[in-house]
């Protein structure tokens, strides 16, 4: 038999698994930008910002990159652990360069910045992998 209300239920359960899984989708998407200061041959600075994307991001993959997780769930400690392998990384995609020499009264200063302006990425995490793939 039929209750009063109809299939109110069936509705609702629709509606929660729809809003559910678009939470999940979404989670997967970081925005990163990366900062590195060189100054008179000397490390100044260097700057990895991570946060979760607000929307939806739009672009095509480019190439992966696999970082062990060791059962880690948090990107940031992901990263950190792999720190060496994600540089290199970061390098290969390519990063905007500034350089600056000056010399005044025969003395010579330089600097230079290498940026990664903030980018978004797929990140999927697993129980041994996380794969981190950039949006272009």
């Amino acid at each position: 038999m039929r209750s009063r209300d109809g299939d109110r239920t069936f509705i609702y359960r629709f509606f929660f698994i729809i809003f559910f899984f678009s939470f999940a989708l979404n989670a997967s998407e970081y925005l990163i930008s990366y900062r590195y200061v060189v100054k008179n041959s000397t490390l100044y600075n260097e700057n990895l910002d991570i946060s979760r994307a607000m929307k939806k991001c739009d672009g095509v993959e480019q190439e992966a990159i696999s970082l062990r997780t060791d059962k880690e769930i948090n990107l940031k400690k992901i990263i950190s652990n792999n720190f060496e392998e994600f540089i290199n990384y970061i390098h290969k995609l390519g990063l905007h360069i500034k350089h600056k020499d000056k010399t005044v009264n025969l003395e010579h200063t330089s600097t230079t910045i290498l940026t990664l302006h903030t980018t978004c990425f797929k990140v999927d995490i697993n129980d041994n992998l996380a794969k981190i793939t950039p949006l272009k």
